[in-house]
């Protein structure tokens, strides 16, 4: 149960209607808000690992490129292998399945790679299609409703219980804008609650994933508040380093930013920076704080310098211990698999936007 563990959060979620701003409800306990997003499933024959290859996790992005150059790669995120790689024969490869999928009818030789490292090939590979899983219902528990929500349960039909779009919006302990789920829902069954005299426990049908299962831990510690001292993210994993930065960015596009005076200046702690998700933690912080956003890739980046989120050009910005992003970033893969400097690419937009940055 995703819950509310110290009562603090009592009006933590509320339910509104995106299109006419209508509140449906507020409650303090959602089940189902965490799960595991469908995956999609390659089997990589005739595999042939470079380096030590794919094993376990394999990180946020693996990109599967086709060795007929005129076809476009496609992506899988957050993937991993499914069982250990035998000495010959196939590796089986999951992950959260580019919209586009794999270049229609072609099923030959493709390359991996997980944007730092080329992971290894396959003389051709198949696509097992998921089994088709009907996602756990989104029930919100203790469910004060609002007067329109009522008019939809006591009218009752198949239309009137269509919600469509809404939006779960959710608060930290300190009634603070958090994040907001949007999603298309409809009414699968109400009743009374035992959290409270005129409460419901109300259950919604929905379509997607809100939150992956992984991240729960990032979200249960972000409930209590934002972090107090910069780097609580330093110990993490890309992966768990990821969710921090989807929820930090989220968070931020909620809430009103106020711009610096010009001039201002910044220092950024390089020490931690030893993967994509480290680099704009990092300078979230150096701008914004801890717990703060300024970009999550290189285009958020360059939006944020415009003079968005606390930002006015031109200011200072000190990079302490350059030298490990230098060491991890410089060596990247673009989806083609194009050797490319990120750490270098990073530097130019943060000049392009105005800030003067001093390597230390």
């Amino acid at each position: 149960m995703d819950e509310d563990r110290d009562h603090r959060g009592r009006s933590r979620f509320t339910l509104t209607d995106t299109e006419h701003g209508r509140t449906w409800g507020v409650c303090s306990v959602v089940d189902g808000l965490f799960t595991e997003p469908a995956r999609g499933t390659y089997e990589l024959f005739g595999w042939v690992p470079e380096g030590a290859g794919p094993h376990g996790w394999v990180g946020p992005r693996a990109w599967l490129v086709p060795e007929d150059g005129t076809l476009d790669p496609w992506l899988l995120g957050d993937a991993e292998t499914l069982r250990p790689l035998p000495k010959t024969g196939s590796l089986v490869l999951a992950g959260e399945d580019d919209y586009e999928g794999p270049p229609e009818g072609y099923r030959g030789p493709v390359r991996a790679h997980d944007g730092h490292r080329w992971l290894g090939s396959c003389r051709e590979f198949t696509r097992v299609l998921p089994t088709v899983r009907a996602l756990p219902p989104l029930v919100l528990r203790g469910l004060a409703p609002g007067d329109e929500l009522r008019a939809v349960l006591a009218k009752g039909t198949r239309k009137a219980l269509d919600l469509e779009e809404v939006s779960l919006e959710i608060k930290d302990d300190r009634g603070d804008p958090l994040v907001d789920c949007v999603l298309w829902a409809k009414v699968e069954a109400w009743g009374p609650s035992p959290h409270g005299i005129g409460l419901i426990d109300l259950e919604l049908g929905r379509y997607h994933t809100l939150v992956p299962e992984h991240a729960r831990p990032i979200w249960e510690r972000w409930f209590t508040g934002p972090p107090e001292a910069p780097a609580a993210w330093t110990g993490m994993g890309t992966r768990e380093r990821g969710a921090w930065l989807d929820l930090v960015q989220q968070r931020a596009c909620r809430r009103t930013h106020h711009g610096r005076a010009a001039g201002h200046a910044y220092e950024l702690d390089g020490r931690n920076i030893t993967d994509e998700p480290g680099l704009y933690l990092a300078l979230g912080e150096a701008v914004n704080g801890p717990g703060g956003y300024f970009g999550g890739c290189l285009d958020a980046l360059d939006d944020c310098l415009g003079g968005t989120f606390g930002y006015t050009a031109p200011a200072t910005l000190l990079w302490r211990n350059a030298g490990t992003a230098r060491a991890h970033l410089s060596q990247r893969l673009t989806p083609n698999g194009q050797r490319y400097d990120l750490f270098a690419e990073a530097l130019q937009v943060l000049a392009e936007g105005g800030m003067n940055v001093t390597l230390a």
